[in-house]
């Protein structure tokens, strides 16, 4: 067993220590009874919360239908900001004019948080899919073309001053050499970005929804659904663990040369 296995399996052992550590705490909390069913559930009643939504529903659709909402919403807004942000953060590192056009305006709205401009987008859009996308897609932009715009910049230029002295020229120089050297930092930007609007998701959903994981979690506190609440909020965690390691898959895929040498 060469070190690198024998960390990767000491690792994977910590890690799975600490999570059973936190169950069993949880477990023993529960049963204790020390603060009431809605503040801490019991980990069957939420198994069974699970189940029951699963098979039967919750308030008109069942979990896989809630998920589903959810998801379209989350990867239909980053996937179009990955079309959008990611070459003008590449194009903004890579010409200073542009640069001095776009970054100001990211650089307003992204400290903004999202309910501060969500109720405007739904004036402007009302109160489906759409302004929920686009608050998504929003929250998606910043740390896509930031990253991009950042990779750009940390390119070395001395691959630049080779392709030149080869005769390549601008288009060239960004299309065989820019963005190839980019790709490990727009990944990056990626998994920052898909984080941020999974988390964005629950603020979308409070307004005027009757569908989604955020909204669920939301409405069952109202009614003091401590396992629905518990429950949606693994299904949100575990889902956003998922759509970040496909990131990651795709990264590997794509750069497969990353972490070499």
């Amino acid at each position: 067993m060469n070190k690198y296995t024998k960390r990767k399996l000491i690792e994977f052992s910590i890690s799975t220590t600490s999570v059973l550590t936190i169950f069993i705490v949880w477990y023993v909390v529960a049963e204790m009874k020390i603060f009431p069913e809605y503040f801490i559930p019991a980990p069957a009643s939420v198994w069974e919360a699970f189940k029951e939504i699963a098979l039967t529903g919750y308030r008109g659709g069942t979990l896989l239908q809630h998920l589903g909402d959810s998801l379209f919403r989350v990867i239909s807004g980053f996937i179009l900001a990955c079309f959008i942000a990611i070459p003008l953060g590449m194009f903004m590192g890579f010409n200073w004019k542009i640069k001095a056009v776009f970054d100001p305006i990211v650089e307003f709205y992204r400290p903004l948080p999202p309910l501060a401009y969500y109720t405007i987008l739904v004036i402007w859009l009302g109160i489906e899919n759409e302004s929920k996308i686009t608050l998504l897609f929003l929250a998606a932009f910043p740390p896509l073309s930031i990253s991009a715009m950042s990779a750009v910049a940390a390119v070395p230029m001395e691959r630049i001053h080779t392709a030149r002295s080869l005769g390549a020229g601008r288009l060239q120089i960004f299309t065989h050499v820019i963005f190839p050297s980019c790709l490990p930092g727009i990944f990056t930007g990626m998994r920052v970005s898909i984080g941020f609007t999974y988390t964005t998701l629950v603020s979308s959903e409070i307004v005027a929804a009757t569908s989604g994981i955020g909204w669920m979690v939301l409405d069952a506190g109202k009614f003091l659904r401590g396992d629905v609440m518990f429950m949606g909020i693994f299904v949100m965690g575990i889902t956003g663990i998922i759509l970040d390691r496909l990131i990651r898959i795709a990264e590997k895929i794509i750069i497969p040369w990353k972490g070499k040498g």
